[in-house]
């Protein structure tokens, strides 16, 4: 089946390949013809001025002999000229009111130069030879006519000759434009061609395939370079769902399953409506700890989609600080520990309170949670050149190095934590709060213990 012309046209430009190559063609084209428009102004162009230049210098001072001596101190003038006229390029003219020759080298009025046409570019007769000549006519005191020009037949002749080559260069040209269009076609599409490579391996389900770089530093390896720091990313996205799913299958298989066991052991051996409502108790305890990571990994979400930039403000943190340091020392004597804080008078921040408060406080809580009987737990905050650091020291078993870089990762549990009750969410909310802040959360060895670091604006920038 034979593709209409214009669908075939249609189909070609809706290519970026073909369209960059037209372009590359056209911008080549209009280079070139810019280069032969100037070669041919300062060239003939020049050569049009110097002629008329020449026959108007002439011209003024036969005009200026005219004027002061009459018609036969202008034709001796004339003859003078045609004498020293070593290239014999110059023509003269000089007729009386009904244009008949008085002196010149011509033989008459020239067949096709208009009597009131100030400049001609005709044919004349010279030697018995057809020459171009460009002439010019001036209207004398008393009806005289004189003519004053030069014989450009050399000029005609490189006229010819440039403009032959002028052909040559435009068919070059166009050759060496469809080549170049043709170059930048095939280059466009093999660049793309990768990239849809790619991105059609990656929708196939191959996470591993990335764009080829070619190492020379241009446009198209930034591009392929920006292309696969998105695909790692992609890739790191999809192992962290996946873990995530597989985190939130184990951790809520166990309460489920309990309070699956506990009601199902209620309804066949309760005998009293008081085991009956013991057993619905213990049953709701474990399904609010459900509810609870939920609800977590819901905060995360939120916190990372930046919902919550509209509350940003200036506060101080200090008091926030000083409740949390209050309402977590209580808990730390409970469980026979030592809490520390050590406060600046004030420290003002940008960001937004409640969120700056649940962050600390899921520290406090890991904190608490991991030291030991005995141990301590400080607080401190401080105020760096256009930051705010607030960390958590505790003196518990830590976090080795190795776990460092995953443990804000949701679900993460080291090995020293597998024991410990928990969900694994706090260090990710935490991570979660500092990133939509602008800042960072730093883990480090408290020897013994971890020292957990969020470091924040100080102000709006």
């Amino acid at each position: 089946m034979t593709i209409p012309s214009k669908a075939l046209v249609d189909r070609l430009f809706r290519s970026a390949g073909v369209r960059f190559g037209v372009i590359y063609a056209a911008l080549f084209g209009i280079s070139a013809a810019a280069l032969a428009a100037f070669v041919w102004w300062s060239t003939l162009g020049l050569l049009d001025r110097q002629t008329d230049t020449a026959i108007e210098t002439d011209a003024q001072a036969l005009s200026e002999r005219y004027a002061t001596g009459g018609l036969p101190a202008l034709v001796e003038l004339i003859r003078q000229r045609i004498e020293s006229n070593g290239d014999d390029d110059a023509v003269y003219l000089v007729t009386d009111p009904a244009f008949r020759k008085i002196d010149g080298n011509l033989d008459g009025w020239p067949r096709g130069m208009m009597i009131d046409a100030e400049r001609e570019e005709i044919a004349i007769m010279r030697a018995d030879v057809m020459v171009a000549s460009a002439l010019h006519h001036y209207e004398l005191p008393a009806g005289f006519h004189l003519l004053v020009g030069r014989d450009v037949e050399a000029k005609t002749g490189l006229r010819r000759l440039m403009r032959d080559a002028m052909v040559w260069a435009a068919g070059i040209a166009i050759a060496l434009g469809s080549v170049g269009a043709w170059a930048v076609r095939g280059l466009f599409r093999a660049t793309l061609a990768d990239v849809a490579a790619t991105a059609q391996a990656i929708s196939a389900g191959d996470l591993t395939r990335r764009v080829r770089i070619t190492g020379q530093g241009d446009e198209f390896d930034l591009l392929a370079g920006t292309i696969n720091d998105m695909l790692d990313r992609i890739e790191a996205l999809m192992d962290g769902v996946r873990q995530v799913s597989n985190a939130i299958a184990h951790d809520l298989r166990t309460p489920i399953t309990r309070a699956r066991n506990r009601l199902e052991d209620a309804s066949i051996h309760a005998t009293t409506p008081e085991a009956l409502h013991a057993a619905i108790a213990r049953a709701e305890a474990d399904l609010d700890g459900v509810m609870a990571i939920f609800q977590a990994l819901l905060r995360i979400a939120e916190i990372e989609a930046g919902s919550r930039r509209s509350a940003f403000a200036m506060f101080d943190a200090v008091p926030l600080l000083v409740d949390l340091a209050e309402l977590y020392e209580a808990v730390a004597e409970e469980r026979g520990q030592r809490f520390t804080a050590r406060l600046p008078d004030t420290l003002p921040m940008f960001g937004d309170r409640d969120m700056v408060q649940q962050a600390v406080a899921n520290m406090i809580d890991n904190a608490i949670k991991f030291t030991p009987e005995g141990g301590g737990i400080v607080l401190s905050a401080a105020a760096l050149p256009g930051d705010v650091t607030i960390g958590v020291s505790d003196g518990g078993p830590g976090i080795p190095e190795p776990d460092r870089a995953r443990a804000t990762e949701r679900f993460f549990r080291g090995e020293t934590a597998r024991n410990t009750p928990g969900s694994g969410l706090g260090l990710a909310l935490v991570q979660a709060v500092a990133h939509l802040h602008g800042g960072v959360l730093t883990l480090d060895d408290n020897a013994p213990g971890l020292r957990a670091s969020l470091h924040l604006r100080a102000s709006e920038r």
